[in-house]
């Protein structure tokens, strides 16, 4: 589990593809790779993906074809947000993130607001099927980060980005038409699988 509260941006060096995805070696940057060990959970781009090999600065990861059907790839140079996986102890600062990315949406629109302190406002455009699952002022991930839903309308969502989610994510250098990894809220699914069986 993470808590989509991003602890630094990685690059993808490069990718070696296998017989049922791909070997990907992501430059982990100033992530502090001190208690990191081949075994571990690394949220890369929300996609929740296990250590096989560490080099410092670079982590390797097997990326199954399951894994790339329902991102939006890792294609090379690509800038990820990246997290380590939570611990109990830890404070839980966004909201409970699995890792298990849900599908890819789009985006529509971005607006900078007026002002230094002010952020911006991004409009995105989810999967219809994974509409029913974004509420207003309900939390989902986009590439790994914990944001909060403003507006809903239909398949379409907005959040608003403080100045040091621009910042310290690859959020900032977003633009309309962009793919982005999104998990839904997992509180969501399970009260969908509840009534369900009502």
């Amino acid at each position: 589990m993470f808590t989509g509260i991003v602890t630094g941006i990685g690059r993808i060096d490069r990718s070696v593809p296998t017989a049922h995805g791909l070997r990907m070696h992501v430059d982990a940057g100033a992530l502090d790779l001190a208690d990191v060990e081949i075994g571990d959970s690394i949220a890369v781009a929300g996609c929740c993906l296990t250590v096989v090999e560490i080099a410092p600065p670079l982590l390797a990861f097997d990326v199954s074809a399951e894994t790339l059907r329902c991102t939006r790839g890792f294609p090379h140079a690509r800038r990820v947000n990246l997290e380590k996986a939570l611990r109990l102890s830890d404070r839980l600062g966004g909201h409970l993130v699995s890792g298990h990315v849900d599908g890819v949406a789009r985006v529509i629109a971005q607006r900078a607001l007026q002002g230094d302190d002010a952020g911006a406002d991004i409009e995105f455009e989810s999967p219809s099927p994974l509409a029913r699952y974004i509420a207003k002022k309900g939390s989902i991930a986009v590439e790994g980060v914990s944001l909060t839903t403003n507006d809903v309308t239909g398949a379409r969502f907005t959040v608003h980005l403080i100045p040091h989610t621009l910042a310290l994510t690859t959020l900032g250098s977003l633009a309309p038409g962009d793919d982005v990894n999104i998990e839904v809220d997992v509180v969501a699914r399970y009260v969908e699988r509840l009534r369900g069986e009502r």
